[in-house]
């Protein structure tokens, strides 16, 4: 029995669980996730209102698997309670981002202007047309339209231009040196 088979999962108050299969729906005040898992790993809801998670084959993928399920449950719970945030920083000279409705507008030292769609369930502020904040319900969604953002102009090593996720740190180079 693998550790996390061992503890069950509380839920939080305001968050409403259903379980219908292998089917978990997550509703809550932000809004409401639903996702498919494996057959491999049995959910229920015990007596205690928590839900408890079980390997059903004696497979080491299985028992793999039961701590990725409690790991992307417990997300699912807070994202629907609390949410998540990423935040972008774009520097670089002429460098900025503007939304126009639903389409968010990238200058990027480019011939052309970048326009990124934006997805539904995904709220997108710019602030002081270089600070980027991307908030959302979905965690792996959330985190995907940051990396999406980012891949335009990666900050590079030496002047450090570029788009990069708060707080990431980005290793300088020394430029060319003449002798």
């Amino acid at each position: 029995m693998a550790r996390a088979e061992k503890t069950p999962i509380s839920i939080p108050d305001g968050v409403c669980v259903d379980i219908e299969g292998q089917r978990v729906t997550v509703k809550g005040a932000r809004g409401q996730l639903a996702r498919e898992f494996p057959s491999c790993v049995g959910i229920c809801r015990d007596a205690e209102d928590a839900i408890r998670l079980s390997a059903r084959e004696e497979s080491r993928l299985a028992v793999a698997l039961v701590g990725t399920v409690k790991s992307l449950i417990q997300g699912m719970m807070r994202g629907v309670s609390q949410g998540y945030v990423k935040n972008l920083e774009i520097s670089g000279v002429g460098f900025k981002a503007t939304l126009k409705g639903a389409t968010l507008d990238l200058a990027l030292g480019k011939s052309h202007p970048i326009n990124y769609l934006i997805p539904d369930s995904i709220k997108i502020t710019v602030a002081e047309n270089v600070k980027v904040c991307v908030e959302g319900i979905d965690k792996q969604l959330v985190g995907q339209v940051a990396a999406d953002i980012r891949a335009f102009y990666p900050a590079e090593p030496y002047k450090g231009k570029g788009v990069r996720i708060v707080g990431q740190f980005v290793r300088r180079k020394a430029g060319k040196k003449t002798a």
